[in-house]
C-alpha cells in the first residue's frame, strides 16, 4: 500500500481519507495541476477478498468510458503489473451519507434529494451502466447540488464483460438496500437501481431502513416475499404521495416499479401528478395468508433484456406543447395523432401535456379571464380534454400549465429540468410577428436538448401522397 509522499507516474499521495472493504482512497497532486484529485487503491494484502481485485479491474474498464457532471471525472490509472490505482475528480461536496445524523428529513427535501439522485442514475443507464450499489455512502453531491456516484467495483457495463458474475457466484451488494433479483444473482437490470434508491428514501423519511441490516444472503432473500413497513406508519407525517413513489420503487417485480430513473425525477418532483393507489394508503404489511402465499408461490420477476440504454429508450418522457388558445381542431387532432403514434411505439412512455400562460414583462397579470374564471385551471381543464381522447391510464398522462413571458424559453427550460426525451409542438400559421421574430417552434427545434417534432396542418389545397 502506497504512503503518505509516495510518488507514483507522477502523481504525489497524500492522506488516506478512507479505508473500505475493497479499497483505500488517498488524496493526490500532480505538479502543474490544480485539479482536486483522489487515488484510489485496491486491498492487496494477505487474505483479502479476491473479489477487491475483480472489482477493481471492474471499475478501470468503467470509469474511462464514463463523463458527464454526474460521476468523477476521470484522470488517470496503473495497471497490476505495478501499483495499480485509479486517480479521478475528487468531488468537494459532501456524500449523502454525512446527512443520517439528521434524519428523519422533511418530506419536500427528500423529494429534492431523491430527484437529483434519479438524474444521476438516469445518466448512468443512459451510459450502459448499471451502478448495482446504491447507498448513501456512495452518493456525493457537487456545490451547486448535482449528485455524483461514486464506486463503480460492483456495476454491470452492458457493453463490457461482467467480471464479477463470471468469476463468483455469490451477489455483492449493500444488503439494507440490494434489490431481490440482485440478491438471486440477476446484474443487468436497471430497476435494481430504483429499487436501491427507493430504500434511501426510504431512509431519509423515516429514519430506518426498509428492511433492518440483514448479515447474511439468507434475509436479503426474504424481502421476495416479506414487504416493508408502510412508511407513514413510521413516520404519519409523510404525504401519501411520498408513500407511493417510494413503496413503488420497492416492490419485488421490477415491471412494478417506475420504468426509468427519469420518469421516478419526474414523480418527486412534481408530487401533485402522482397517481395515488392503494400503496399510498397503506399503513400495515401483508397479512400472514398473503406472505405465505407469496413465500410459496412466487411471482417471477418480468425483467427485461437489453440493458439499462434500452431501458431509457422504451419509457422515455414525451413532452407535447398545446397552445389551447390559438390551435383549431385540425391542428389539435393532427398533434393528438402523432401523439397516439408515439405511445403505441413505446408502451412504457409518459406523457407530459404543456400549455404556457403567457404572463406580461411589464403589467400585472390578472389570474382570472373575461369570465371571472381562474386562467391557470381552466388551462388545465382544456389540456385534460384535449388528452381525454387518447385514453391513457392515470399515471400514464401528466398536465402541466408553465407561467412565462417567453414561450419557447418556458417549453426550453421544461425540457430540460424534467430530463425530456422527445418534445413535439405544432407550427402556427404564417403571420408578420412570426416572420420578424421567429417562431417558437423553431427556437425550440434549434435549442432543445432533445428530440424534436413539428407538427403541420395539412392546407385544404395540399396534393394527397402518393
Amino acid at each position: 500500500m502506497p504512503r503518505s509522499g509516495t510518488v507514483l507516474d507522477g502523481f504525489e499521495v497524500g492522506e488516506r481519507l478512507h479505508e473500505g472493504g475493497m479499497a483505500m482512497l488517498y488524496r493526490a497532486a500532480r505538479p502543474g495541476d490544480d485539479t482536486p484529485m483522489l487515488m484510489k487503491v485496491p486491498r492487496l494484502r494477505e487474505g483479502e477478498d479476491p473479489a477487491a481485485i475483480v472489482s477493481f479491474e471492474m471499475e478501470q474498464l468503467i470509469m474511462p468510458r464514463l463523463s458527464g457532471p454526474h460521476v468523477p471525472r476521470f484522470i488517470a490509472m496503473g495497471g497490476f503489473e505495478a501499483d495499480p490505482y485509479i486517480v479521478m475528480e475528487r468531488i468537494e461536496g459532501p456524500a449523502l451519507s454525512a446527512r443520517l445524523r439528521e434524519l428523519p428529513l422533511p418530506p419536500e427535501e427528500v423529494a429534492a434529494i431523491g430527484a437529483a439522485i434519479a438524474d444521476a442514475l438516469d445518466d448512468l443507464h443512459g451510459q450502459h451502466v448499471v451502478h448495482l450499489d446504491v447507498k448513501p455512502a456512495n452518493i456525493l453531491f457537487r456545490p451547486d447540488g448535482t449528485a455524483v456516484m461514486v464506486d463503480f467495483g460492483l456495476a454491470r457495463h452492458d457493453r463490457l464483460p461482467d467480471l464479477m458474475a463470471e468469476e463468483f457466484r455469490l451477489p455483492y451488494g449493500s444488503t439494507p438496500y440490494m434489490a431481490p433479483e440482485q440478491a438471486m444473482g440477476i446484474r443487468h437490470e436497471p430497476r435494481s437501481d430504483l429499487f436501491a434508491l427507493g430504500a434511501v428514501l426510504y431512509q431519509l423519511a423515516t429514519a430506518d431502513t426498509p428492511f433492518g441490516e440483514p448479515q447474511h444472503l439468507k434475509a436479503v432473500k426474504r424481502r421476495l416475499w416479506r414487504d416493508p413497513v408502510p412508511p407513514r406508519r413510521r413516520r404519519p407525517a409523510i404525504p401519501p404521495w411520498l408513500q407511493e413513489i417510494i413503496l413503488r420503487c420497492l416492490e419485488v417485480n421490477p415491471d412494478r416499479r417506475p420504468p426509468t430513473a427519469a420518469q421516478l425525477a419526474f414523480d418527486l418532483r412534481h408530487p401533485d401528478q402522482v397517481a395515488l393507489t392503494d400503496r399510498a394508503r397503506r399503513l400495515r404489511r401483508d397479512g400472514f395468508l398473503t406472505v405465505l402465499r407469496r413465500r410459496l408461490r412466487p411471482e417471477p420477476p418480468g425483467l427485461r433484456r437489453g440493458g439499462a440504454a434500452r431501458q431509457i429508450a422504451v419509457s422515455p418522457i414525451l413532452a407535447i406543447a398545446i397552445d389551447t388558445s390559438g390551435t383549431d381542431d385540425t391542428l389539435a387532432d393532427a398533434l393528438r395523432n402523432q401523439a397516439q403514434k408515439m405511445l403505441a411505439s413505446r408502451p412504457g412512455a409518459r406523457l407530459a401535456c404543456l400549455n404556457v400562460l403567457k404572463s406580461n414583462l411589464i403589467a400585472m397579470d390578472s389570474t382570472l379571464d373575461d369570465a371571472g374564471r381562474n386562467r391557470h385551471v381552466q388551462r388545465l381543464l382544456e389540456l385534460r380534454h384535449w388528452a381525454a381522447p387518447l385514453g391513457l391510464a392515470e399515471g400514464r398522462v401528466t398536465f402541466h400549465v408553465l407561467e412565462a413571458a417567453d414561450v419557447a424559453g418556458a417549453i426550453l427550460d421544461y425540457a430540460r429540468a424534467n430530463r425530456v426525451d422527445h418534445v413535439v409542438l405544432g407550427a402556427r400559421e404564417a403571420s408578420f410577428s412570426r416572420r420578424v421574430l421567429g417562431s417558437v417552434s423553431a427556437q425550440v427545434a434549434g435549442e432543445a436538448p432533445c428530440s424534436v417534432t413539428v407538427v403541420r396542418r395539412r392546407r385544404a389545397d395540399a396534393a394527397p401522397p402518393a
